[in-house]
């Protein structure tokens, strides 16, 4: 796991934002649990997430998306790095206009925060019947509960995005959605099952 570490390493020392330990165990187990097979995740940053997940288990595929092109050749070395090119496909392109077809187990989205409710309805199609949809940063350091955290507009702006967005989620017709206050916030949405 020296790998790993020097990952979070690299991370912590470049500021790249990787999902929190508690939120990474939390989905690797659910991962493990529930039997998925095929992760699809928006936003690849350093690889970090895409490879905790291929490493639940050696029969776990990931195709992940980034479109930051510094990020995204850093992901490829620490893919490699771990011997996970065969099972993690990085593609490098915007999410918001990648055409991934198939379907997936499990979609991971994690990428630009304003644009959380632009990838659900665009990759939902990509979502298997009994699969779930992952989303990360709810909590966005404690300040969507508590904006008055911050007095910065722009932040202030995207905390009312990811309100929106919780909003959007606990009003779908068609699926439901759990919250867990793990890491820095995450729900699970799934589908209903039909009458």
């Amino acid at each position: 796991m020296g790998e790993i570490l020097e990952i979070k390493k690299y991370a912590k020392e470049n500021h790249v934002p990787i999902m929190q330990d508690e939120g990474i165990a939390f989905l690797c187990d659910y991962i493990r649990t529930h039997s998925v097979k095929r992760v699809l995740e928006i936003g690849t940053a350093i690889g970090y997430s895409a490879i905790m997940f291929a490493s639940t288990s050696p029969d776990v595929e990931v195709v992940t998306i980034e479109r930051d092109e510094t990020l995204f050749k850093e992901a490829l070395v620490n893919i490699q790095k771990m011997k996970l090119e065969d099972r993690i496909q990085v593609v490098f392109e915007d999410a918001l206009t990648a055409n991934i077809t198939g379907k997936f187990d499990l979609i991971f989205i994690d990428a630009a925060k304003s644009q959380y409710q632009k990838f659900f309805l665009k990759y939902q199609e990509n979502l298997a019947d009994d699969g779930v949809i992952v989303t990360d940063n709810l909590s966005f350091h404690g300040m969507v509960e508590h904006p008055e955290l911050t007095q910065n507009r722009n932040t202030r702006q995207l905390i009312h995005k990811i309100q929106d967005y919780i909003e959007f989620l606990k009003n779908l017709e068609d699926y439901e959605t759990t919250f867990y206050s793990l890491g820095d916030g995450v729900s699970v949405t799934k589908k209903k099952p039909k009458n």
